[in-house]
């Protein structure tokens, strides 16, 4: 079997079918390639031959470039990627000629594609060599080029095709964005030509190929006096965009993103020279930015690792656990969120909470999310009252019979959930697997209030719960295995990606974002300027600085859990110059962004406007500030350890996860890969030598824990030591 097929019927159409074996999505690979490069020369040679349609055997056309193939062209250096990239750019430029004269452009043989379904990245770039591109209406499929969302940019041509066809500003969105579209939305960008009924592709394809006239072969790159959409970068109009996407690429960037960078510079350059000259450049900056480490590390934690954790790369091996009905108690912000999610992945659900207006209130948080999408185009009516109906809001504990999973989403208070949890024990079955949703109250405690701990389990979600793809599951001591694979196929069940951590203070994720804040309100503390604070974190990839992350969260929500820390860990708790600043910002009324006064000023309809300016007044600003590098050092160990000591105490079991959900659950600079990834980026010996640096000026917190001065005595890197299917120990 290959990856590859052509037949050729009575009409003399030529039908080249792509179908790699074994695969429910097709990847292109290398001999993929190559095979395609052969069927099309057979039937450019062949005279019986009047043209060709390229389509898929599956129901989607293809998911993009097999990732093995990147990792073995990156192995070989910078000449072998580049012989590479400029191998696929001959074969997707001789599908565009099409053997016509290269002198008069006529004589050569029309070329379609016919999609019936996703297109993304090579997926889309081999269409977009083609003369025409028709996609079946099918409002589920994806059409675009998302590779900007890993790291790297469209380098199979892509980048250059679609920049000369919609012009740099609105190719922009598709490029720079990874913008993704439906056919219908696909063909009004200008990105595919025509949307058929499903039935008709083929026919419809075949159809205009044999009808095509020399003209409508010819690219208009390739005809004479073509004219770049919008203006090249010395045209006026095109100087201005080329300006602004500049502005636009670092504002949203902030430069430490290594593709959005390559590509607008391969855009740019290419306009300037003729068609297969641009080829040549946006290779060069596709090679470029695969020897960056930064790529290979996202494309390893965003890609590969998050598909494998989804897919349920940490799951017990019991049968499946796949969630029938949910009793979701607690309707406010986390539980109607929770509700939410679970109706629209088709689950039955039973909304609880203490009135049944709270109950309705919690329901209606689906009805507003529906109608958001209805005015967006992507919810019809049917499918809203499908989703609601789903969902009864009520205050009776009986409606949770036949329930196998119980979320409870209420108060973070430890007799408060006991008090649920005996509830929830009277009204439901012997098998019912029971999930707390909390961020810090420790699992193990929690579970003394049932009387089958085995069944018992933490899933942490993070706010907002429709649009954050992290859920942190959390293990007790006695947490059974089906519990566990229970709580990891309803995060699948929900499209989100799951982590698995062990109890203990924090978890993983508050464990490493509570650090962060505490460091930048430290900073504070000391008379390093607040804007200092807030854009050397940006600047480094963070998407918020720790200021206006604990305004998002709420400061007396970080004083319940200083105090509440504090109370806990007695003499050794760490943090009370945050305290000082916290508390005092408490007692002002500045609770952020939900009181419109926290470390930022608000204007009073909630738009945040600038850093408050009572902060300069209580916190004097040293004359001598420190260097962009000291500041952003600080906010990222304050980080990177926790994850490293997480890993060393087994609350982390698997580095994947901690790339994974650091990124994911509170945007720990993607472009780095994660935690992990990152300190293999820098090397451990390094790390080590700054961690010394850091301690010596601020403390203890800063002191690399033993298995990072271990790895770095021994030159090793985290996925050398834990990566792949290996485990911490």
């Amino acid at each position: 079997m290959t990856d590859f097929t052509m037949q050729t019927g009575p009409d003399g159409v030529a039908v080249i079918t792509w179908d790699v074996p074994a695969k429910s999505m097709n990847v292109m690979s290398t001999a993929g390639f190559a095979l395609l490069s052969d069927l099309v020369d057979q039937a450019l040679a062949d005279p019986a031959v009047k043209g060709i349609v390229i389509t898929s055997g599956k129901k989607d056309f293809a998911g993009g470039m097999d990732l093995n193939v990147i990792a073995q062209m990156r192995a070989g250096g910078a000449q072998a990627i580049f012989d590479g990239v400029m191998t696929m750019h001959k074969v997707l430029r001789k599908i565009e000629l099409a053997g016509m004269d290269p002198k008069t452009k006529k004589g050569g043989k029309p070329i379609a594609a016919a999609l019936p379904g996703t297109a993304l990245g090579i997926g889309l770039e081999l269409p977009l060599s083609t003369h025409r591109i028709f996609a079946a209406e099918n409002p589920k499929a994806k059409i675009g080029l998302p590779e900007i969302m890993v790291g790297i940019f469209p380098g199979a041509g892509g980048t250059t095709r679609l920049a000369r066809k919609m012009g740099a500003m609105m190719a922009a969105p598709f490029l720079l964005e990874g913008k993704l579209s439906d056919p219908k939305a696909a063909k009004s960008a200008g990105l595919i030509d025509e949307v058929v009924p499903a039935d008709e592709l083929l026919a419809r394809a075949k159809d205009w190929v044999l009808n095509a006239k020399d003209a409508d072969l010819v690219k208009p790159w390739d005809d004479k006096g073509y004219k770049m959409p919008g203006g090249a970068p010395y045209h006026p109009a095109g100087f201005m965009t080329f300006v602004g996407a500049n502005a636009m690429v670092m504002g949203k960037t902030m430069g430490v993103y290594p593709a959005a960078r390559a590509l607008l510079a391969a855009v740019y350059e290419g306009a300037l020279v003729p068609f297969d000259a641009a080829l040549r450049i946006e290779a060069r900056h596709f090679t470029s930015v695969l020897m960056n480490p930064s790529s290979s590390a996202m494309i390893r934690s965003l890609f590969i690792n998050k598909e494998a954790l989804e897919k349920g790369a940490n799951r017990p091996r019991v049968a499946d656990q796949a969630v029938k009905k949910v009793g979701i108690i607690g309707a406010g912000m986390m539980g109607a969120g929770i509700a939410y999610v679970s109706a629209n992945a088709g689950i039955e659900v039973v909304l609880i909470d203490n009135s049944q207006e709270a109950a309705d209130r919690g329901k209606a948080h689906s009805e507003g999310l529906l109608d958001k999408g209805m005015k967006r185009g992507k919810v019809t009516p049917e499918k809203k009252a499908e989703v609601l109906g789903r969902i009864t809001a009520t205050t009776d504990y009986a409606a949770l019979a036949g329930a196998d999973l119980i979320v409870e989403a209420v108060f973070e208070d430890v007799g408060v959930k006991a008090e649920v949890t005996k509830k929830v024990l009277a009204a439901t079955g012997p098998d019912t697997i029971f999930a707390t949703n909390t961020s810090t109250l420790p699992i193990t405690q929690l579970a003394k209030a049932s009387d089958k701990p085995a069944q018992f389990i933490g899933i942490h979600f993070f706010s907002p719960v429709d649009k954050m793809n992290l859920v942190e599951i959390i293990k007790g001591r006695e947490t059974g295995e089906v519990a566990v694979a229970k709580a990891l196929d309803f995060v699948r069940q929900i499209r989100k990606t799951p982590i698995v951590v062990n109890d203990a203070r924090f978890f993983y994720a508050n464990r490493c974002i509570i650090p962060y804040i505490n460091e930048g309100i430290r900073m504070v503390a000391e008379g390093v300027e607040p804007v200092l604070v807030e854009n050397a974190a940006k600047l480094v990839g963070m998407p918020l600085g720790p200021l206006q992350l604990v305004d998002e969260t709420s400061i007396d929500l970080g004083v319940k859990i200083a105090k509440a820390t504090k109370a806990a860990m007695g003499a050794d708790y760490p943090d009370g110059a945050v305290d000082d600043v916290l508390f005092w910002m408490a007692d002002q009324g500045r609770l952020g962004r939900k009181s419109n006064a926290g470390f930022y000023a608000y204007s009073d309809k909630g738009e945040r406007l600038a850093l408050w300016e009572g902060l300069e007044a209580k916190y004097p600003q040293d004359k001598m500030q420190p260097s962009l590098t000291d500041v952003q050092h600080r906010l990222l160990f304050a980080q990177v350890l926790e994850a490293v000591r997480a890993l060393e105490e087994g609350v982390l079991t698997d580095i994947r996860e901690g790339d994974v959900g650091a990124i994911l659950g509170w945007g720990f600079a993607p472009w780095s890969g994660g935690p992990f990834s990152w300190l293999d980026i820098i090397g451990a010996a390094r790390a080590v030598e700054i961690c010394r640096g850091l301690t010596a000026q601020f403390g203890p917190r800063f002191h690399a824990p033993a298995l990072l001065r271990d790895m770095a005595e021994k030159g090793e890197t985290f996925y050398g030591r834990f990566g792949g299917e290996k485990r911490a120990a």
